[in-house]
């Protein structure tokens, strides 16, 4: 059961993937985003080629919580992708992985120009991680 993550921007969809075991989380490449509709099918191309079985995608909320343009934009691409897709689609809050992924590629010494494809990558990473860690912790508590 291998699990697909979405790290959505408006250049770029940052990729990772979970393992077999529904574990570990390792970052994927970056797709160039053109627009809804090609971008849904690079998806599924990546969910062929993987054989991802659910999705997350990184869920874009304002510090408080709420909901900002970003967060709809966000929605509504997640929405038409439900569509395209026979697999579950699920959300993730991504709050602070954008930053921290930028954060530890520069304790990385990773150069400014090798950091933009890699940030949303590793940014994809780390929402996958949290939400397969909340899974774990779920099925050990209940």
């Amino acid at each position: 059961m291998r699990i697909l993550s979405l790290d959505l921007g408006e250049k770029r969809i940052g990729l990772a993937m979970s393992d077999e075991l529904g574990i570990i989380a390792s970052p994927l490449e970056f797709l160039a985003s053109v627009d809804s509709k090609t971008d849904i099918e690079n998806i599924k191309k990546i969910i062929d080629k993987y054989g991802a079985s659910e999705i997350v995608v990184g869920l874009p909320l304002k510090m408080d919580g709420s909901e900002s343009l970003t967060t709809k934009k966000v929605i509504a691409f997640a929405e038409e992708l439900k569509t395209s897709v026979n697999i579950p689609v699920n959300f993730w809050d991504e709050r602070f992985t954008s930053k921290e992924a930028e954060r530890l590629l520069i304790s990385s010494d990773v150069s400014r120009r090798k950091r933009k494809g890699v940030t949303d990558s590793m940014a994809a990473q780390l929402i996958l991680q949290g939400y397969l860690d909340s899974k774990k912790r779920q099925n050990a508590n209940g």
